[in-house]
């Protein structure tokens, strides 16, 4: 079988930064400093924690976003507007409902300008590769999910994109749908029967990142920098049972739940680069997780002395973007520590398990105040108001100097939620009040 290799640049990024102005003049920086190539014969899988700028990145790419600074290249020029050469499938199916598979099929071709008979042809043909012969005159209310995205990779491929950008595009399918047609897409570019030159999968999963690609990026947030960029040396098709195919889903893990790590150290297979670590933020970002996800968390490894985090997402069937914002959760409020890829109880971890509702309250009330900083500032504000009251816009105000609106928001609720828990503070909803009730006041004293 024939397998592509990695030769002529294709698309280069030279110190590319995304940043958003606020109306108060702040800018919110998405992105920093992003210095990529995208090779031809390469699948790249690019990997990072929600909030990290993976589809904005994926975005500039195909000329749909453009970048605040730095330089994008196609073929060695300046990129101006959309990319003639890339072609995206997105997460939702994204089709015309009162349009013929066919006819959405022919979408790309027509905004291109192709001649009727000419485009017509073109998605025939894809339309058999992808495996939707037959079905050419249905509707998408006819079709399975897997069949509907099949129409949206058709109709990406129909125009010969030299580069193919995925948005997550299995994500929205059952876990048997979208492992069938994974390895069918992987099928076709092994076997050269699809026209594009290179593909750039935006992913959550990391099994998925190991099964696919030739080359793995993985991004930081706040803002998002390639924080690892390593080829990936494992022959398809590959083995998950592996020592080696596990040695690397447990290397990536290590990376994307050590975000200050500042050297890491690669399995024999991969050789990685890191940049150096940014300064701490003013505030952490709080994961968007409820207190009892971290409870279920902890008493989970009661009985585990240190724990494979790539195995307890198996074991618990979540992707990395659903287990670790309750990793780092835990990891605030120092409930649990992470180290080489394993995940372990810390003492006052143990000490939760072992309390009561009350005692519990207790111990997150005391991490909160000691270990998150927004917690703290909320907490001071309401301790030097004469009411004990404060707006929730005064918070948003001071957040939104750090984030943008809606993660200010975000960030907020949770704060909220996390002191409410913890009887630090109260909150009022129809006036948007934060406030301090003295019985919660005293047991702050008393502890």
């Amino acid at each position: 079988m024939a397998v592509k290799t990695a030769t002529e640049q294709l698309i280069a990024l030279q110190g590319v930064n995304k940043s958003y102005q606020q109306p108060n003049g702040q800018q919110i920086v998405i992105l920093d400093n992003i210095n990529l190539e995208l090779r031809t014969g390469e699948i790249v899988a690019l990997l990072g924690p929600s909030g990290s700028g993976k589809s904005t990145l994926m975005r500039m790419i195909a000329g749909l976003i453009t970048p605040t600074q730095g330089q994008i290249k196609y073929h060695n020029r300046p990129l101006v507007g959309l990319n003639p050469g890339v072609a995206i499938v997105f997460q939702s199916f994204a089709l015309y409902p009162w349009l013929t598979v066919l006819e959405n099929v022919e979408l790309g071709l027509k905004a291109k300008g192709e001649p009727p008979d000419s485009r017509r042809q073109k998605a025939l043909r894809m339309i058999d590769i992808i495996g939707l012969d037959g079905f050419e005159n249905a509707y998408p209310k006819e079709l399975s999910g897997g069949m509907r995205q099949r129409v949206g990779f058709a109709r990406a491929l129909a125009v010969e994109p030299e580069l193919l950008c995925m948005d997550e595009p299995f994500s929205a399918l059952d876990v048997l749908t979208a492992e069938n047609l994974r390895f069918e897409l992987l099928d076709l570019w092994l076997e050269r029967r699809i026209p594009t030159k290179a593909i750039l999968i935006v992913t959550h999963g990391i099994e998925e990142a190991v099964i696919l690609a030739d080359r793995i990026i993985v991004l930081g947030r706040n803002p998002g920098r390639i924080r690892a960029d390593f080829p990936v040396t494992l022959p398809h098709y590959r083995d998950r049972k592996h020592p080696s195919f596990q040695a690397l889903v447990d290397q990536v893990y290590k990376i994307i739940t050590n975000p200050d790590l500042e050297e890491i150290e690669p399995p024999a297979t991969v050789s990685s680069s890191t940049e150096e670590p940014t300064p701490e933020p003013k505030y952490q970002s709080l994961p968007p997780v409820r207190t009892g996800s971290i409870a279920g968390l902890v008493e989970l490894l009661e009985d585990r002395p240190k724990t494979d985090l790539y195995r307890l997402g198996q074991e618990l069937q979540l992707e990395v973007d659903d287990i670790l914002p309750i990793v780092e959760a835990a990891k605030l409020i120092h409930f649990v520590e992470l180290s080489e890829g394993d995940i372990s109880l810390t003492p006052i971890g143990q000490k939760f398990i072992a309390g009561g509702i009350d005692e519990r309250k207790e111990i997150v009330r005391t991490q909160l105040l000691e270990h998150i900083r927004l917690v703290q500032q909320i907490y001071r504000l309401l301790q030097a108001k004469r009411n004990q009251r404060i707006p929730e816009e005064l918070v948003l105000d001071i957040l939104e100097s750090h984030f943008s609106p809606e993660e200010a928001e975000r960030q907020l609720k949770t704060a909220i939620d996390w002191g409410r828990y913890a009887e630090i503070y109260s909150y009022d909803e129809p006036s948007g009040q934060i406030f301090l009730d003295h019985q919660a006041e005293e047991e702050l004293a008393v502890s």
